[in-house]
C-alpha cells in the first residue's frame, strides 16, 4: 500500500512538472504579433481554398520556411520547393483535416520561444518561434492543434514570418 502511495505522489509530481514546462513560455493571445497571425490565417486559407493537394503545395510556398522548404540561391535568384516528405505527409494531413477546425480560426494558446536556426543551409531562419494552437469546430472531438510560425531576425532574404511546423491538424 505504501508503495502505491509513493508511486502516486511521484507520478503526480512528474505530470505537474511536465504541464508546467509545456506552458512556461505561454503568452496572452492578445500579444501575438499581427504579421504572425496574418501568415497563420493565410496558411489556413490556403488549406481551405485549394482544390487539390498539389495546388495547396504550390500555394504553400508563399508562407513556408525553415525545415519545410528547400531553398537554392543561384544567379537568377532564389528558387523554393517543399521538401520531398512535406506534401505526402504533413501537408496532406493538414489539407484533409482542416475541415474539423473552426474557420475563422479560434486561437486557444500561444507559446513563445526562440531558435538559432529552423531549417537547413540557406533555408535556416533564426528568430522568435510562435507555436499557435487552433481550436476545433463545436461538436468535433479532440484537442486544439499547433502550427508553428517563425518571425525571422537577421536573415539575408527572409524578412516576414514563415510557417515552419505543420502536420498536427
Amino acid at each position: 500500500m505504501r508503495f502505491l502511495t509513493v508511486l502516486s505522489v511521484v507520478l503526480f509530481s512528474i505530470t505537474n512538472s511536465l504541464h508546467a514546462q509545456s506552458s512556461r513560455n505561454d503568452i496572452p493571445i492578445s500579444k501575438l504579433p499581427k504579421d504572425v497571425k496574418a501568415v497563420l490565417v493565410e496558411y489556413i486559407n490556403i488549406l481551405t481554398s485549394s482544390e487539390t493537394l498539389d495546388a495547396c503545395a504550390d500555394n504553400m510556398l508563399k508562407v513556408a520556411g525553415g525545415s519545410l522548404i528547400n531553398e537554392q540561391v543561384d544567379e537568377n535568384g532564389t528558387a523554393l520547393s517543399l521538401r520531398r516528405s512535406i506534401q505526402p505527409y504533413s501537408l496532406k494531413k493538414d489539407f484533409q483535416n482542416i475541415k474539423f477546425y473552426q474557420n475563422p480560426i479560434k486561437i486557444t494558446r500561444v507559446n513563445l520561444s526562440s531558435t538559432n536556426g529552423s531549417g537547413y543551409g540557406d533555408s535556416a531562419i533564426a528568430g522568435k518561434v510562435y507555436k499557435i494552437w487552433i481550436g476545433k469546430k463545436s461538436g468535433v472531438a479532440g484537442m486544439p492543434a499547433p502550427i508553428t510560425v517563425v518571425l525571422p531576425t537577421g536573415h539575408a532574404r527572409v524578412k516576414t514570418p514563415k510557417i515552419t511546423g505543420i502536420g498536427s491538424l
